[in-house]
Parts: structure tokens; sequence; C-alpha cells
């Protein structure tokens, strides 16, 4: 009995030795507004360091919001640290007004791009980084586009959208609620011409209610497929086969308007980077279950990119 319990302790000490950190750990205060994490590898003075930006609504530097806990750009943080490229993540400014309980009604699209270019001016000025990319999840893809022209030595965008966000949400819309439809063109047709309206349908309220509508004409107002084209450095475009909110298409219209950008297709992966093999329902469900892996061919595509 006794050689068992040596035998068992033996190799939950090894598991611990194997699954060892490779890197620090740093939270950072950038401004204000945005406080985020710094992971950096021990064995590289002077390694690439990717910027994380996350997607829409009150999403944190993990990927989470309220009541959805995933942890995917935690992981994908972690994974490419472990691959010897430091990273930054961070909390949308209106993550840390929510936890102040004074949240700012008037932000505005343009607020999360004026962010990001903080972020990477502050490690710029740092001068400790080999090279600086940006990397955009969904809606962060659109706000790194803005915020890496001439300043970034590399873009990634990952489940991005090509078309106009207002496209968008007329695609989706098409596809899970088509009896509105016309309705949704004609309200985004108001928005794209900076025009609000109050005369959208209820069900729709929490993409056009009138609090809504001055971030969203904001939003619609830049074109993911005109600014990719105005970027002159790297450029990886990633997209998952098994994406709910941003098709494959969306990638292949980014990939058109830049020829010279790579585009990395990842069979079953969703919105939140794993790896899907069931059906819808599983995929959805996904969004919370924090106990996934993201998938390793992400992390392998994005560190042989940085690498090159």
């Amino acid at each position: 009995m006794k050689f068992f319990l040596i035998l068992a302790l033996s190799l939950v000490s090894s598991l611990g030795l194997s699954q060892e950190k490779t890197y620090t750990e740093e939270d950072i205060s950038i401004s204000k507004w945005i406080d985020g994490t710094l992971l950096a590898p021990q064995d590289n003075d002077q390694p690439n360091l990717a910027i994380i930006i996350a997607g829409s609504g009150p999403t944190n530097r993990n990927g989470n919001q309220n009541f959805l806990k995933n942890n995917s750009l935690k992981k994908l943080a972690e994974g490419l640290t472990h691959n010897g490229i430091a990273t930054f993540r961070f909390d949308k400014r209106i993550v840390k007004q929510i936890h102040q309980n004074n949240v700012d009604k008037d932000i505005m699209f343009d607020d999360f791009v004026s962010d990001a270019s903080d972020v990477l001016d502050y490690f710029k000025v740092k001068g400790t980084y080999n090279k600086i990319y940006i990397i955009g999840h969904s809606q962060g893809s659109l706000v790194g586009m803005l915020s890496a022209k001439d300043k970034a030595d590399g873009f990634i965008s990952l489940a991005g959208a090509g078309n106009n966000i207002g496209d968008v949400i007329i695609e989706q819309v098409a596809k899970t609620a088509p009896m509105f439809n016309e309705e949704t063109k004609r309200v985004v047709n108001s928005l794209k011409e900076g025009k609000t309206t109050t005369d959208f349908p209820v069900a729709l309220a929490s993409m056009f209610n009138a609090d809504l509508q001055p971030f969203m004409i904001n939003w619609m107002s830049h074109n993911p497929s005109e600014i990719i084209k105005e970027l002159n450095m790297p450029i990886l475009i990633i997209n998952g086969t098994k994406d709910l909110q941003v098709s494959v298409s969306e990638a292949e219209v980014l990939k058109d308007a830049n020829k010279t950008a790579e585009l990395l297709l990842i069979e079953n992966m969703n919105h939140v980077l794993f790896e899907i093999e069931g059906d819808d329902l599983e995929n959805s469900k996904s969004y919370n279950e924090s106990f996934r892996s993201i998938s390793p061919e992400l992390i392998t595509g994005i560190t042989k990119f940085i690498a090159s």
C-alpha cells in the first residue's frame, strides 16, 4: 500500500512539473479605461508581442461576459505565450465601468479604437518587443484594423466580418428571423445614412434600441474590406467552419480585399475558438463551457505566422 501511495505522489509531482508555467504574469493599467494582463515568456528577453482585442458586448480580457464564461481569449493568450510569444489581453472599457457602476451611455465604436491604439502606443514606447502584432476577435477585428494601421508590425483577424456590420446584421436576421428581413434592411439603411429611427420591430430592440443607434451608426461608418486594403503589413485572416456568427464567406471577403493576406480556415472551429463535432446545440452550449480547450490548429497557425 505504501508503495502505491509513493507511486501516486510521484506521478502527481511529475504532472505538476510538466505543467509548470513557462511565462510570467503581470496586471497592467494602461489608462483610466483599460486594465489588462501581460504574459511574457521567461526564456526570451525581446519576444514578439501579440495584443488581443475582444469582441462585441461587455467582454473581459478572458473572453467572458456576465453569463457566458469560456475563457477563450485567456486560453489563446496562454497558448501563444507557451510558444514564446508575449501576449497582452485587456478588458473592454465598459467592463470597468460596469464594475464601478458608472456606465457611459455615450460610448462610441471609435472609443474602442482609441483604447486599442493607446494599448499599442504603450507597448511601442516601451521598446522591449521585437515586433508587435494585433489580434482582433469578432468586433475586435475591425477595431484592430483601425488601430494597427501605420503602427503595428502585423495584423490577425480572428472571426472578423469582411462586410459592413449593417450587411452582416441583415444576413443574420435573414437566417434566424426571416419575417423581419425587410424591416431590418430599412432600419440598417437609415443608420448607414446617419439617421436614427423609432420605427423598428420590438423583437430587434437588442440591436436597434434608441440608445444603441448612435453606436451602431458609428460602427456602420467603417467598412472592413476597405480598411484592410490600406494595411501595409503581414496579415493573417482566420475563421472556423462551425462559426455561427461569422461565416467563412466573411473571411473570404477580407482575403479578396487584400490579396497579400494569408487565409486560414479551421475545420470545426466555432466563434469562441472551440472545435465542435456535434450540432448547433452543442455549438451554442460551448459558449459557456470553460472546460473546453481551444483549437490547437489556431495556436499553431498564429505562432507560425508571427514567427515567419
